[in-house]
């Protein structure tokens, strides 16, 4: 082979690898959108439950401060005290306004969840906090797991990790839809953080139906799936896997006792130095 077919060779595979980088950048925004389809429907339900009390208080608000209106009016045009009915109308309005900066305070962070899950992928690696990425995830969860589902939250003192945020959020948040998906009825899912050496170690635990023998060799294989038509592409964990591990350098695992529940274990670089020393 002469020089110049040697070039035109490498030429050739290097935009190949181009190519496949730019299939794989578009297969996880594709599998981002479908997951957030089909969380969509939860999302909407846990928005619009917040929203109708906030409309349903500002009603009874409205009539209240008509009320208190009258009476203060009443009381100015006879030059008397307030009557004891207007603290009570007060009291009630402050109710209602502490209630309605709850129900905001929820739906603000369902939509800072979702924001952060599907900012798109950037190239650039900014230093993160993975506590914060999971806690956004499980904000998101939530909406899926309803009251069905306990969450139990352990969360280590960790320090910012060099990483794509929105990349790594799409791993937790496919990591526990899958845990509630595997609990029939009610259950419990435990999320954990901590340093491992120079790794960042999540782990995040569910009591539910486990992963049979047979399929625990191919959970990661792209296409393969145990969930009904419609519900599962055969994505996530594939995709998980390929940005822990090709994009980020650390490793993802799992450990399963059919009919008792799965732990998946996540380890994370703390930084670029370590993951691309690790690559060498």
């Amino acid at each position: 082979m002469t020089e110049q077919e040697q070039a035109d060779l490498e030429g050739q595979v290097a935009e190949l690898r181009s190519e496949l980088e730019g299939c794989k950048t578009q297969l996880l925004d594709a599998h981002q959108m479908s997951a957030v389809g089909q969380l969509m429907a939860s999302i909407v339900h846990e928005i619009n439950t917040p929203i109708g009390s906030i409309l349903s208080n500002n009603q009874v608000g409205a009539r209240s401060l008509e009320m208190l209106h009258g009476l203060l009016e009443k009381a100015q045009a006879e030059d008397t005290s307030p009557p004891p009915k207007s603290t009570k109308i007060l009291s009630t309005l402050l109710t209602l306004a502490e209630v309605d900066k709850i129900a905001c305070e929820r739906i603000i962070a369902v939509v800072r969840g979702l924001k952060t899950f599907v900012g798109g992928h950037g190239a650039e690696y900014v230093k993160s906090n993975i506590n914060e990425i999971l806690d956004n995830a499980l904000k998101l969860a939530h909406c899926e797991y309803r009251r069905r589902v306990e969450v139990e939250t352990e969360f280590g003192e960790l320090p910012e990790v060099e990483c794509e945020p929105h990349q790594i959020g799409q791993v937790f948040l496919n990591l526990l839809v899958n845990a509630g998906h595997a609990i029939e009825g009610e259950g419990k899912v435990v999320v954990k953080s901590e340093v491992d050496g120079e790794d960042i170690h999540v782990s995040i635990a569910d009591n539910g139906s486990g992963i049979s023998p047979e399929h625990q060799k191919k959970i990661f294989s792209t296409g393969f799936t145990t969930k009904a038509v419609g519900i599962g592409t055969g994505l996530g964990l594939a995709i998980s896997r390929d940005i822990i591990e090709d994009r980020h350098g650390g490793s993802i695992g799992f450990e399963s006792e059919f009919g008792k529940g799965t732990t998946f274990h996540i380890r994370i670089p703390v930084s670029r130095a370590a993951d691309e020393n690790a690559q060498k």
